[in-house]
C-alpha cells in the first residue's frame, strides 16, 4: 500500500510538472512578460518623435541623430575599464556608479550607460565596441530647434526618473519623455510608438536568430506632427521687446481662444536643453533665483490686475443696475473714506466723471464710488461680495481655464470666506475692500487670465477657453472644449459704453502718445504698486506696468495683456509693447519706428540691479498686496 502511495505521489507530481511544461511552452502565448525568459533579448527601435510647427507652417522643433551606449549588465565581461573610461571621456568612479545603477534597475535588461554621444564620439568608439561585451550603441533622435524661441512654450525632452517608470508602464530605463510646455501635454502624440525585436539566444548565450522567427516583432510608428496656434514670428518679436525685462505677455485670437503669443521673459535658448550638457544647463537656468528664467510667468507668476480691472467693475455695475454709463462721481485728487482712509487719484480736483471719463482717465475715486454701490445694494456686505465673485469668476479668473498646458496658477477672487477669516463674520463693509475697486485689493490674476478678460470683452461677453494645439497631422483635432462659446454673467449691450472708454484710452486718455496709426485699439493702461515683506516690514517697490488691449474694436483679431515687473507706469512699457505686437501681428510691419526703437533699446537690468528689487518677482499668496483698512491704501499712478 505504501509503494502503491508512494508510486502514486510520484506520478502526480511528474503530471503536474508536464503539465505546466507544455502550457508554457506550447499553450502559453508571449505577452508584455517575454522577456521574463532569460533567453530571450529584446532589441527596441524608437521612431522619430513628430516634428512641431507654428500656425502659418514654421518650423519650430525637429529632430536630429543621436547615440546612446547601453548597458546589459548581466552580459558584461571582464573589460579594460580605463580604456573604455577614456573613449567615453568619464571617470572610473562615474563607470562604477553608472554600471551600479544599471544593476539596481535590472541585471538582464538594457539601461543607457552613456546618453547622447554625438556624430564624432560615436565614430571613435563604434569600431571598438566589440571589445566590450554587454555593452552596445542604440540610434535615437534628439530635438533640433529651427529657432531659438518660444522655450517656455516649448518644453523639452530628456530621460525617465523613477516616479516614471512606475506611472508609465511603457517607458524603459533611459527612455526619453517630454517635460514641460508641448512636449509634456502631448507626449503620447508627439513619440509614437517603439518597435521591438526578440532575439533568442542558446545555453550559452550566444544569438541564435529571431525568436519565433520575428513573429512577435513590431515596426515602430513615427511620432504625430503637430501644428500649434502659435504665431513664430510674433512669438520672436515679442521676445526680442522683452529682452533686458522681465515679465510677460499673452496674446489670443478672441473669436477662437487660440493662444497666438505666450512670452515669459528673460527666456533661454530651447537648443541648451539638448544634449549631454543638458543636466548641467538646466541645473544653472532652474537655481537662477533672480531672473527665474524657466519659470512661465505667463502662466504662474500672479500679480495684482490694476486699472485694467476696472473695466470689469464697470461691466458689473452695468448689470446691477447701480449706475448706467451717464452716472458722475465728483473726484478731489481720490477717495476718502472712514475717518482717515484716502485713495489718491491724479483727476482734477472737482472733477465730475462718467463712466466713459473715468475709464479713459483712470479715475480711482470714480470706481471706488461704483464699487461701493455693487458692494451696498445687498442686504449685507457678505451677499454683496459674493455676488460680485460671481461675475469675476464668469469671466474665467479663479481658475486655471482649463487650456492645453501643464502648468498654472489659479489667481484669486476674493469673497465672504476670505474677509470672515481676516476681519471676523460680520465685522467688516464695503470700505473694508474697497482696494478691489481699482485691482489693488486682494484680487490676482496671472497674465493668461487678464488676456483672457479682453478677449471676452472684446467679444461682448463670451470667450473661448484658451488652447495652443491648432491641428495633429494634417487633421484639425481640436477638442470639443476649445471650441465652446463660455458666457459671462454681463448682457452684451453694456460692453459697449466700457469699450468706448478703452478706446478712448487711446484717443484721449493715458495712452494717448502710443496711438497706432491705422488700427483702432481699446485698451487699458495700469500701473500695479509693487510690495513686499522685509523682517515683517512691509516694504514698497517700484510700480509693475501692465496693458491690456484688443483690435481693431469692428472685428477683434487679438486680444493682448501685458506685464513688465518694475516697469514703472502703464504706457510706459506695457503699453508701448502692446502697441507694437498688435501692429506687427495685423499689419505685418511697424510704422511706430520711434515706439520700436524705445522699446528695443531700453532695459530695466538697472533697476533689477537696486537692493531688494528680485523681491519684486513673488509667486505667493498675494498677502503683500492686501490693503487694511486704515493703512493709506494703494494709488495708482496713470500718466
Amino acid at each position: 500500500m505504501r509503494k502503491l502511495l508512494l508510486s502514486s505521489i510520484v506520478v502526480i507530481i511528474a503530471i503536474v510538472y508536464i503539465g505546466r511544461l507544455s502550457y508554457l511552452q506550447v499553450w502559453n502565448p508571449p505577452t508584455g512578460n517575454l522577456l521574463d525568459d532569460t533567453a530571450i533579448k529584446a532589441i527596441y527601435d524608437y521612431p522619430e518623435r513628430g516634428y512641431i510647427y507654428d500656425r502659418n507652417g514654421q518650423l519650430l522643433v525637429a529632430n536630429q541623430p543621436a547615440y546612446d551606449v547601453m548597458v546589459i549588465p548581466k552580459d558584461v565581461k571582464a573589460l579594460d575599464t580605463l580604456e573604455f573610461c577614456k573613449l567615453l571621456n568619464i571617470s572610473k568612479e562615474d563607470f562604477i556608479e553608472k554600471y551600479r545603477k544599471a544593476r539596481v534597475y535590472s541585471p538582464r535588461l538594457p539601461s543607457v550607460f552613456v546618453p547622447q554621444l554625438s556624430k564624432g564620439e560615436y565614430a571613435l568608439l563604434q569600431e571598438k565596441m566589440r571589445k566590450y561585451e554587454g555593452f552596445y550603441i542604440q540610434k535615437r533622435s534628439l530635438r533640433y530647434y529651427a529657432e531659438s524661441t518660444a522655450a517656455n512654450v516649448l518644453g523639452y525632452i530628456s530621460e525617465v526618473n523613477e516616479r516614471d517608470l512606475k506611472k508609465h508602464t511603457y517607458y524603459q530605463s533611459g527612455e526619453l519623455i517630454g517635460r514641460q510646455g508641448v512636449e509634456e501635454q502631448y507626449e503620447e502624440v508627439l513619440r509614437g510608438r517603439k518597435g521591438v525585436k526578440f532575439i533568442q539566444k542558446d545555453r550559452f548565450n550566444r544569438v541564435i536568430g529571431p525568436y519565433k522567427n520575428g513573429s512577435y516583432d513590431t515596426l515602430p510608428i513615427q511620432g504625430n506632427d503637430i501644428h500649434l496656434t502659435l504665431d513664430r514670428d510674433l512669438q520672436m518679436y515679442g521676445e526680442q521687446l522683452m529682452v533686458n525685462k522681465r515679465g510677460g505677455i499673452v496674446a489670443l485670437d478672441p473669436k477662437t481662444g487660440e493662444i497666438l503669443s505666450l512670452v515669459s521673459a528673460p527666456t533661454y535658448d530651447p537648443a541648451l536643453l539638448v544634449g549631454r550638457q543638458r543636466s548641467r544647463n538646466y541645473t544653472k537656468l532652474y537655481y537662477d533665483s533672480i531672473a527665474n528664467p524657466t519659470f512661465d510667468r505667463g502662466l504662474l507668476a500672479m500679480y495684482s490686475p490694476g486699472s485694467p480691472f476696472k473695466t470689469l467693475n464697470a461691466l458689473i455695475a452695468l448689470e446691477e443696475e447701480v449706475v448706467n454709463e451717464h452716472t458722475t462721481f465728483t473726484c478731489y485728487h481720490g477717495y476718502r473714506y472712514g475717518r482717515s482712509s484716502f485713495m489718491g487719484c491724479h483727476c482734477n480736483s472737482g472733477a465730475r466723471n462718467n463712466m466713459n471719463r473715468g475709464i479713459y482717465e483712470s479715475c480711482n475715486s470714480y470706481f471706488a464710488n461704483v464699487y461701493r454701490r455693487v458692494i451696498e445694494k445687498y442686504p449685507s456686505p457678505a451677499e454683496g461680495i459674493n455676488k460680485w465673485s460671481d461675475h469675476i469668476k464668469s469671466f474665467g479668473l479663479g481658475n486655471y481655464l482649463d487650456y492645453d498646458l501643464p502648468t498654472g496658477k489659479r489667481g484669486r477672487v476674493p469673497g465672504e470666506g476670505e474677509y470672515n477669516r481676516k476681519y471676523g463674520e460680520k465685522r467688516w463693509f464695503a470700505t473694508n475692500t474697497i482696494s478691489n475697486a481699482i485691482g489693488q485689493g486682494e484680487i490676482l490674476t496671472t497674465p493668461i487670465q487678464l488676456a483672457n478678460i479682453t478677449a471676452a470683452i472684446a467679444n461682448r461677453g463670451w470667450y473661448i477657453k484658451p488652447h495652443i494645439l491648432k491641428k495633429v497631422g494634417k487633421r484639425d483635432t481640436i477638442a470639443k472644449k476649445y471650441t465652446e462659446k463660455h458666457f459671462t454673467t454681463i448682457s452684451p449691450e453694456h460692453f459697449e459704453p466700457v469699450i468706448q472708454g478703452m478706446y478712448d484710452v487711446y484717443n484721449k486718455g493715458t495712452a494717448k502718445w502710443i496711438q497706432v496709426p491705422g488700427i483702432k485699439i481699446a485698451g487699458k493702461t495700469g500701473t500695479v504698486e509693487n510690495f513686499t515683506r522685509i523682517n515683517g516690514e512691509r516694504a514698497q517697490l517700484t510700480d509693475h506696468s501692465i496693458f491690456v488691449a484688443f483690435a481693431p474694436i469692428e472685428d477683434p483679431k487679438i486680444a493682448i495683456a501685458v506685464f513688465v515687473e518694475n516697469g514703472y507706469w502703464g504706457n510706459r512699457w506695457a503699453g508701448r509693447i502692446a502697441g507694437l505686437m498688435i501692429e506687427k501681428y495685423i499689419k505685418g510691419e511697424i510704422s511706430r519706428k520711434d515706439m520700436e526703437d524705445y522699446v528695443l533699446n531700453g532695459s530695466l537690468e538697472e533697476e533689477y540691479a537696486k537692493p531688494l528689487s528680485g523681491k519684486s518677482f513673488r509667486i505667493n499668496d498675494g498677502k503683500d498686496f492686501i490693503s487694511i483698512n486704515g493703512e493709506k491704501p494703494t494709488i495708482e499712478d496713470e500718466r
